[in-house]
This record gives structure tokens, C-alpha cells and sequence, in this order.
């Protein structure tokens, strides 16, 4: 049996992209529809998506579609089109005076607007096809709402009888919190529904909401499913996922290997594969060449591809950093952009380590994959690390993890055992310098024996992190929800 499935997110690989939940919004739906389901994407039409690519199609009673916002009226449009290399639906939702911004997301005074739009306009599409969706599928704060919509808006439409919600926490930090007075906005009229406390505090948080509402929650790894029900990574929501921990799994994000594999990656210069390892070292000579750094003679390569904030660890690495690089002979490759105090610390790394460091700042796709590709290990200190993708992606290419045992990285990569000869990577405990000095000296330690060295990249490139693995948990989720069983 097939579902019905409504997809809501504020992102979307390759349109719209901030993070992981594009990735995974484009790997899952994708997954979803190649087993057959229907599935329904609902996206706003940013003014950043690059519509020359996409044959967009007005959907003809979905046009100028007029939503009250608390005394103010928005309309909207809805838009057909398929994303390039698939042929599901997706509906974009196009509203100038929202979705016109330079960036996906904002600062401005009208953002709880924008996501209410989204909200409300993927109902009415749904309303508007007489499609009676089975699961909808909402991802973080931008879709919290929905939850409550249909248990008060939408109730009375009986298309939404049997309609069930999933919610997914890709990442807990980020909660939609807004001003109380919002509320009239909402367009509910019964304030009971609404968090007591938050209101009495002047708040309306949408990821709250939708954590009491929505008729199953997941997040994007079983050790995140666990952390967020503490003090130290629940940020503040804690205590009501423990109420609702019954309703609460945690399933780990699958990577796209037709996106991620170093035998098919049309972005190398040298596609290589477990059996055939020589690709490796030629793309490691062209990611140091192409960046100018020398290549000496099995020198090793550590890799940092990322978001530069806090959540990622970075302060750990402030004082190991230049004192491994004086005392190991290492070149570091970095690629990332974020917090200026981040950006002006590796610049100046890269300025005391001419020979040793690199930092590309900003985002180069072609680059993050040479990276992956060209570089010995990876690097990820993360202070939290809901799923990650990137330590998944390492594994598939040979370049061994370096990680913080947390989130997804705890459930993906296993502490190398030197004597047993197991492991993926090198995993360290402790958010702390000596804890991270640790794990890059083990594992500069353990590259000079190249025997081990290779066996560890083969056992990591075995691993199948694949959807075809993850995306059928989603799929027994539905059933459970539903009462319909996986066809």
C-alpha cells in the first residue's frame, strides 16, 4: 500500500539551501517517490531559487488565493513544477511580499509571517486539489504550526479526517520563538490551545507547538533522539520531550550516493573505489596543488568543511590547531564561512601556516568534494551534531572521521581499535582541547602505519548509509501512524 504524503519544508536540494534539511527534504521525497508513494512537496518560491531551470506551471485554481493573517491579506500562488532528475510534485509557493528577500531566511519583523503563509497556503493547496493527504510531513519551526492548524482551522474539512503529522527536529537550536502578540495572527480563537506559560512569558514559540501537537516527532539520529531529552541539549524543550518520549524516535539521515560516491562524483578529477584506491592520491595532489600548498611526501591531509559557529566545536580547536601545527607536519584545508570571529581565526592561521594551512572562505561545491575526496581525514569537534553528513559522506570516500561522540556522529563513527582492528575513525568524549589533541595525534599516529591506514578507509567505505536503508523506517513510521501497512 502507498501513502499520501504532504511534504512541507523551507528547504530543498538543489533549489533552496541553508543546511542539512535541504539535503534531506530532496534525498527522502526522492526516496518516497521511487517506492512508489504520492508524494507532495510544498516550498516557498524564494526570490533566490533559480527559476530559468524549471518549468514552472501555474496550477489553475491556485492562483492569487487570499489568506488572512490577522487582519492583514496575503495571496498567494502555487506553482507545478519537477525538480532536474526527478518527477514528483512539487508545488512552490510564490508570494512576492514574503518569499522577495535576498536570503532564505531574515531578521525582519514579518518572519513568523512568511512561515505562516507557507503553512497555511500548503493546506489550502491541498484543499484546493481535493487531495486528502494520509501523513503530513512537516520539518522544524517554519512548519511547527501545522500540527494545530488541523486540529483547529482545518477541522472542520472533513479531507483531513484521517490525516496524521510527523514532525521532524533536524535541529532543536533553532525554535521559532516570536512575541505573544502574534497570537491574533494565528487565526486561532481559542488561545487554550496556545502554550499557557509561553504566553504568560510574552512568547509564541512554533517549534513547541508543534512538539505538542503533531501526532509523532522524529529527529535525525537515535543518540540526538536521546540528548535532546537533557538539560545539556534540549534547549529548554527538554522536559516536554520527555512527556511526549513515547512518541518520539530518532532516525538516522541517509546519505544520496548518486550525489556522494567516489566512483560516480562527476565534481573529481580521478573517480576511485575501494578495490582501486590510486584515484585517491591522484585527486589529494590536485586538491594541494590547486590550492597551493606543497605536497611532501605522504603528507597527510586533514579536511574542515563547514558552518563556522559555535554549534561545530570551533573554540576547541582555537589553541590544538597551531600548536600541532608546529609539532606535526600536516596540511589543513578549511572551506566554510560564518561568524567573523571564526573567518578572521582561520585567515590568520592560514597567514602563520603559509605552507601548512588553507582556508577557502565562503562555499565551493566542486571544492567541498575535492575535499572529501583529496583530503586524509575529516575533522568535526562538534559541540552538538543532530545527524551530520559530512562524516557519512567521509566514510564513503576514504577520508577518515575525526569526531566528538555526539548526535549522529556517535551512531556513524566507531573508535579504530589499533589492536582488534576495527573501527571506522577516532572518536573523543570530552568537549575539550586535550580531548581533541587526542584523537588528531592518534590519528596522525595510526596514518603512518599505511597498512592499517588503508584497511581503516576500506572498512569505512563498506558502510550503506544509503535512503534505501533510512527511508524505510520513515515508511514503517507511516504505517504506524496510519494503520496502513508498507506495501
Amino acid at each position: 500500500m502507498s501513502f499520501r504524503i504532504a511534504f512541507v519544508t523551507s528547504e530543498l536540494t538543489p533549489l533552496a539551501k541553508t543546511g542539512g534539511l535541504a539535503d534531506v527534504s530532496g534525498a527522502l521525497t526522492r526516496y518516497l517517490h521511487g517506492r512508489g508513494h504520492d508524494v507532495r512537496v510544498f516550498l516557498p518560491l524564494y526570490a533566490k531559487i533559480d527559476r530559468s531551470a524549471l518549468d514552472l506551471i501555474p496550477v489553475e485554481f491556485l492562483q492569487r488565493v487570499p489568506i488572512d493573517l490577522g487582519g492583514r491579506t496575503f495571496s498567494f500562488s502555487a506553482y507545478a513544477t519537477k525538480l532536474p532528475g526527478s518527477d514528483f510534485g512539487l508545488y512552490l509557493i510564490h508570494c512576492p511580499q514574503l518569499f522577495d528577500r535576498p536570503s532564505l531566511y531574515t531578521n525582519d519583523p514579518d518572519e513568523h509571517l512568511r512561515f505562516l503563509l507557507l503553512q497555511r497556503a500548503a493546506l489550502e493547496c491541498c484543499q484546493g486539489m481535493g487531495w486528502s493527504p494520509q501523513v503530513v510531513h512537516c520539518n522544524d519551526w517554519q512548519t511547527g504550526m501545522i500540527p494545530l492548524f488541523l486540529r483547529t482551522l482545518y477541522r472542520w474539512d472533513r479531507l483531513f479526517e484521517h490525516t496524521r503529522t510527523v514532525l521532524t527536529i533536524h535541529n532543536i537550536g533553532y525554535q521559532g520563538n516570536f512575541p505573544a502578540g502574534i497570537a491574533d495572527e494565528l487565526g486561532i480563537e481559542e488561545r487554550s490551545f496556545l502554550h499557557q506559560d509561553d504566553l504568560r512569558h510574552g512568547m509564541i514559540s512554533f517549534l513547541k507547538t508543534g512538539i505538542l501537537y503533531a501526532d509523532y516527532l522524529t529527529t535525525v539520529s537515535p543518540t540526538y533522539a536521546r540528548e535532546i531529552q537533557t538539560k545539556d541539549f534540549g534547549m529548554g524543550l527538554e522536559d516536554m520531550l520527555r512527556h511526549r518520549a513515547d512518541h518520539l524516535v530518532g532516525i538516522l539521515n541517509g546519505v544520496d550516493y548518486r550525489e556522494w560516491d567516489p566512483q560516480t562524483d562527476s565534481l573529481l578529477p580521478h573517480p576511485y573505489s575501494a578495490d582501486d584506491l590510486s584515484g585517491k592520491l591522484e585527486n589529494k595532489k590536485e586538491l594541494l596543488r590547486g590550492l597551493g600548498l606543497p605536497e611532501g611526501n605522504r603528507v597527510p591531509v586533514i579536511g574542515l568543511v563547514s558552518r563556522l559557529t559555535e554549534q561545530k566545536g570551533l573554540e576547541i580547536l582555537r589553541e590544538p590547531l597551531p600548536h600541532l601545527l608546529r609539532r606535526r607536519d600536516f596540511r589543513l584545508v578549511v572551506l566554510g564561512s560564518g561568524e567573523k570571529e571564526w573567518e578572521e581565526y582561520f585567515h590568520a592561521l592560514q597567514r602563520n601556516f603559509p605552507a601548512k594551512v588553507v582556508f577557502h572562505s565562503g562555499f565551493n561545491n566542486r571544492l567541498a568534494h575535492l575535499i572529501e575526496a583529496g583530503a586524509d581525514m575529516f575533522l568535526m569537534p562538534s559541540r552538538y551534531e543532530p545527524c551530520g553528513l559530512n562524516q557519512m559522506y567521509s566514510l564513503r570516500y576514504g577520508t577518515v572521521p575525526i569526531v566528538r561522540k555526539t548526535g549522529g556522529l556517535a551512531d556513524t563513527v566507531q573508535l579504530y581499535d589499533p589492536e582488534a582492528g576495527d573501527g571506522n575513525g577516532f572518536v573523543f568524549d570530552h568537549y575539550n582541547a586535550e580531548a581533541v589533541v587526542w584523537a588528531m595525534t592518534a590519528a596522525l599516529d595510526v596514518y603512518q602505519d599505511q597498512e592499517a591506514w588503508t584497511k581503516l578507509m576500506r572498512s569505512g567505505m563498506a558502510l550503506d548509509y544509503s535512503w534505501d536503508k533510512q527511508g524505510a523506517e520513515y515508511e514503517n513510521l507511516y504505517a504506524k501512524l496510519t494503520g496502513v501497512p508498507v506495501s
